[in-house]
């Protein structure tokens, strides 16, 4: 087991910078996330994007503040991690503009799910991790998310190291096929990974195991995604599958077993992450063993 942290742990204290890279918090929200990252040993320091002028609607502010926000927290010398505040949609309208460089310099980790899968995806193509997971004003000030708190949390106080063992009580499920697997873990929001295709941050799935999850997608839309995900190549490439929830609309079970077990790769479904409670945090960009027979995950 290597002594090197795959991420350090953070005292408490440390500052999280939020920022909102995608939607806008609903009203009343902003005012909740400095108490709620305090009430778990962490300074808050909010980035103005937060605040609006929200833009278009579905945008927290306009593309230039969104960006500027992104570039200052990760150089901000104050801040040891950086946590997106909700998803919804925009993280794209970002990727072309945003300083990689900058991205080298200051590798921090970035926490986030759902439209936050693209900024995952630039920083896997940059050899950077990060985290999916719950973000404060998608889920995190939910009444009934003590416990997804306090697993992130309790995660980032930890940090990962090598050997870390991820093993969340799962039932057996009907997709589970194949034993272990090793690889890097890319993926994320399934709508938002397809969306990347074809561009210079269209996934790098040779070898590695492809997280999926998705929301209020019905079965002939995941359909559609995993069709798309085949014909370029990407179902092919992977070593292997961890599938998230699949919520809020009808079951897709019978969709992803007609694209999946066919690969004749290990496939490990119902894990505990996506659009759901419980809601656990997952490192991507990291290599670790999934095993299907223990029905967990192993940090390499």
């Amino acid at each position: 087991m290597s002594d090197l942290p795959l991420f350090s742990p953070l005292p408490q204290g440390a500052c999280l910078t939020v920022i909102a890279p995608a939607g806008p918090p609903k009203p009343g929200q902003l005012a909740q996330v400095p108490d709620l990252l305090a009430a778990h040993g962490f300074r808050a320091k909010m980035f103005p994007g937060c605040a609006g002028p929200a833009l278009l609607g579905h945008l927290a502010a306009s593309d230039e503040q969104r960006l500027a926000d992104l570039h200052a927290a990760f150089a901000d010398p104050e801040v040891a991690a950086v946590l997106c505040l909700r998803g919804g949609y925009g993280s794209a309208r970002l990727l072309a503009a945003i300083d990689t460089q900058l991205m080298r310099r200051h590798p921090k980790l970035l926490i986030g799910f759902s439209d936050i899968t693209a900024l995952h995806a630039l920083r896997d193509g940059l050899g950077l991790p990060g985290l999916h997971a719950p973000m404060p004003a998608s889920n995190l000030l939910d009444d009934d998310a003590g416990d997804d708190a306090k697993a992130l949390f309790g995660l980032l106080h930890r940090g990962l190291r090598a050997g870390d063992l991820l093993a969340p009580a799962l039932p057996a499920h009907e997709l589970n096929q194949g034993e272990a697997v090793a690889g890097r873990l890319i993926g994320g929001n399934l709508a938002v990974f397809t969306a990347l295709l074809g561009t210079r941050w269209a996934p790098r799935a040779e070898g590695a195991i492809v997280f999926l999850e998705e929301v209020g997608e019905e079965p002939y839309r995941v359909d559609r995604m995993l069709c798309q995900l085949r014909q370029a190549g990407v179902l092919d490439a992977a070593a292997g599958f961890l599938i998230g929830s699949f919520s809020e609309a009808e079951s897709a079970e019978a969709v992803l077993a007609d694209y999946l077990p066919v690969l004749n790769k290990p496939i490990l479904a119902g894990w505990p992450a996506g659009h759901c409670r419980p809601h656990l945090p997952l490192p991507l960009g990291l290599p670790l063993m999934m095993d299907v027979r223990a029905r967990s995950l192993r940090m390499l």
